[in-house]
């Protein structure tokens, strides 16, 4: 595993990375990174936004609003980046949480007044002064982000008041975000005490012990106001307030037959890592997962939290798995939020996880080098990353040497996750509204478009695909430069800026059917001096646009995420001659796919000759007896049969490539029906 200093200076080195390749300054690089991996554990909703002001007494930096928490969070940071971990003092402490405390207090005075309407300062200001009138706050949050550590004379900050208003202090430092990586790189660990009845489920299965307790109303409640999404993680569906008709259900059995709650209501679903219990009762539950019923648990929540009904007669059946195999965790929960979650319609994003997507952008990033450069020796790969963490992982069990090679073969510059990617094909997918709604709604977006086609067709993710991906990526980064060093640039509304500007490429390149040529960015991984001249022009167009909206629009942020936004974006006209050479035609887009494809389709052909090859041949015997037992063999076509039947005879030494396609549909298929491979080294 790598070691805390190890893990501060790839840290620091993703944020240098990061501010040199997209323009940033290292402040911002700073708070998106650290912003983005609070997200992902639940400390943050993906509300959360950048805002900075500065005057004597007051600071902030950045914003979150938990809505249905009624949760406001004001966010600073002390940023060192030093090669050496630094210590946060006491008093750099106070002063930073003095700080944001003035701010919210001026806020809610109508500092807003005072601002420039286009600056983010004024939207975060405006927006606490107006959710306080309205009721909408129950409790602020002052966090300070820093890469140093926490100082040891700090064991607690007691809660405070901003104006009458409860407020909690929050220290984000180097040793937690140390913790987030260890928690998505090895089993993670938080604990939650209660107690809660129970009842043991026999089972012979070596991989997991199940429970089944009664929570009441209160102790839910209690679970979720402190813990909120993060029990929510691995769940496959977010909450879907009182729209549909499941939730109107619940919250109205709650305020008229509470005690029949346990009888109406399926209850949860629940996975853990580890219980302890005492005289009947579950006292400890180590990494909590609520996989089926985050609609229940968060109706519950709100029935309480916002409507201010008793849930104290309400009782919840919670059938709770204790997962032996931690290494087999993330596929468990998987399986069980799939086949648990029948009461709502789940999006096909939710499995997203699971996408052949991401296997196959991780063989052509290990596979596909980059071309060499400006007499440049070294050749490079473009690092997919799937799960955060993983570049640094990868290199934990290296030797310094082997480390060495491996950081010039994967420079930092060249990482790209999975969240980033999504930004990036939404806006040229012509959605920047989406991407102006924050990370979470744009990766949703771009897995359902993913989903939808590998649905059509499971060889659209060709090696074309993947360097086109990269050189909208490489669009992207660029822009987000251009924008930062433009002269008419007020430090302000970046991010909506970019995505509106590459959508407005893209949007003008289809109108007209032409197809911008990115196999010209790829060859020189940057883009051509006359699409760089191009997207100055535009950049400036777009921010001028959006920076005044229509009478009547609360601010310029909330504007951006609207499609009459993206629309009225629509109407300005662009010169695309400049771009003459490099655009092609459709028919030309469409032979290129093609070609690809029929490339895919050969590449595919051979991985699936290999595994029928490898795997075992007593494998291809269960297979047909799973077949004959279940009377299914009827079902298959007579080629199948006797194909199958042939090849576990023995007749068939070697399958060509058309009888190996089919005795792997075969192998597909009785999977998906639930059979198990008796032997679980199946392949040699």
């Amino acid at each position: 595993m790598i070691t805390m200093e190890e893990f501060h200076s790839d840290f620091l080195q993703s944020i240098f990375s990061d501010s040199e390749s997209r323009g940033l300054m290292k402040a911002q690089s700073f708070f998106e990174l650290v912003c983005e991996d609070l997200m992902q554990v639940g400390d943050l909703t993906n509300n959360y936004e950048a805002a900075e002001f500065i005057k004597t007494g007051c600071e902030v930096y950045g914003y979150d609003f938990d809505e249905e928490r009624k949760t406001f969070s004001l966010i600073n940071f002390q940023f060192f980046q030093d090669d050496t971990i630094d210590t946060l003092t006491k008093q750099q402490v106070t002063t930073k949480f003095k700080r944001l405390k003035k701010f919210g207090e001026l806020s809610m005075q109508g500092l807003h007044y005072d601002l420039e309407e286009t600056s983010d300062a004024y939207s975060l200001a405006f927006t606490i002064n107006r959710n306080v009138q309205n009721n909408l706050i129950d409790k602020f949050r002052l966090i300070v982000l820093t890469d140093g550590k926490m100082t040891k004379t700090i064991s607690s900050i007691p809660n405070d008041l901003v104006n009458n208003i409860p407020c909690e202090h929050k220290i984000i430092d180097i040793n937690y975000l140390y913790a987030i990586y260890k928690s998505e790189n090895t089993s993670g660990s938080y604990d939650i005490d209660l107690k809660v009845p129970y009842i043991v489920v026999p089972s012979n299965s070596d991989e997991y012990q199940s429970y089944l307790g009664i929570l009441d109303g209160n102790q839910l409640f209690d679970i979720y106001d402190v813990y909120g999404q993060k029990l929510l993680e691995q769940n496959v569906r977010t909450f879907l307030q009182f729209r549909g008709g499941v939730n109107k259900g619940i919250r109205n059995t709650i305020q008229f037959k509470p005690d029949m709650f346990f009888a109406y209501n399926n209850g949860i679903t629940a996975t853990a890592t580890h219980v302890e219990t005492k005289d009947g009762y579950i006292t400890k539950i180590t990494d909590f997962q609520i996989v089926n019923g985050g609609q229940t648990t968060s109706a519950i929540y709100a029935a309480k939290k916002n409507a201010k009904l008793d849930i104290s007669k309400v009782s919840v059946q919670m059938k709770l798995s204790v997962v032996n195999n931690i290494e087999k965790k993330s596929e468990f929960v998987s399986n069980v939020s799939q086949f648990a979650n029948t009461q709502n319609k789940v999006n096909k994003s939710d499995f997203f996880s699971n996408s052949p997507f991401h296997k196959e952008m991780k063989d052509y990033s290990k596979r596909i080098w980059v071309a060499t450069r400006e007499g440049s020796q070294k050749r490079t790969h473009w690092f997919y990353e799937r799960v955060r963490g993983e570049y640094l992982n990868e290199q934990a069990y290296l030797t310094p040497a082997k480390r060495r090679q491996f950081q010039i073969e994967n420079p930092k510059h060249q990482l790209i996750d999975k969240t980033f990617l999504a930004k990036s094909e939404n806006s040229w997918d012509r959605k920047p509204h989406v991407v102006s709604k924050g990370a979470q709604y744009s990766f949703e977006e771009f897995a359902n478009s993913v989903t939808d086609t590998l649905e059509k067709n499971q060889m659209a993710i060709t090696e074309k695909y993947f360097k086109d991906a990269i050189s909208r990526v490489i669009l992207f980064r660029t822009t987000e430069k251009i924008v930062s060093k433009a002269p008419w640039y007020e430090n302000a509304f970046r991010a909506q800026t970019v995505t509106y500007s590459i959508a407005l490429l893209s949007h003008m390149l289809h109108k007209k059917k032409l197809f911008l040529d990115f196999g010209k960015v790829w060859d020189e991984q940057r883009l051509p001096i006359e699409l760089a001249e191009l997207m100055k022009v535009i950049t400036r167009m777009v921010y001028e646009n959006i920076t005044n909206p229509p009478p009547g629009s609360a601010n310029i942020s909330q504007w951006c995420k609207k499609e009459l936004c993206w629309k009225d974006i629509c109407n300005i006209e662009l010169d695309l001659s400049p771009l003459r050479n490099l655009v092609i035609t459709t028919e030309e887009e469409k032979f290129e796919i093609k070609s690809e494809k029929q490339q895919k389709e050969l590449d595919s052909g051979i991985e699936i000759q290999t595994f029928v090859v490898k795997t075992n041949f007593e494998v291809w015997s269960q297979l047909l007896s799973y077949y004959i037992s279940t009377k299914s063999l009827g079902t298959l076509t007579i080629t199948q049969r006797d194909i199958l039947k042939k090849y576990t005879e023995g007749k068939i030494p070697l399958p060509s490539e058309k009888q190996a396609k089919v005795l792997y549909a075969l192998y597909q298929r009785a999977l998906k029906e639930g059979w198990e491979v008796v032997d679980d080294k199946s392949i040699t």
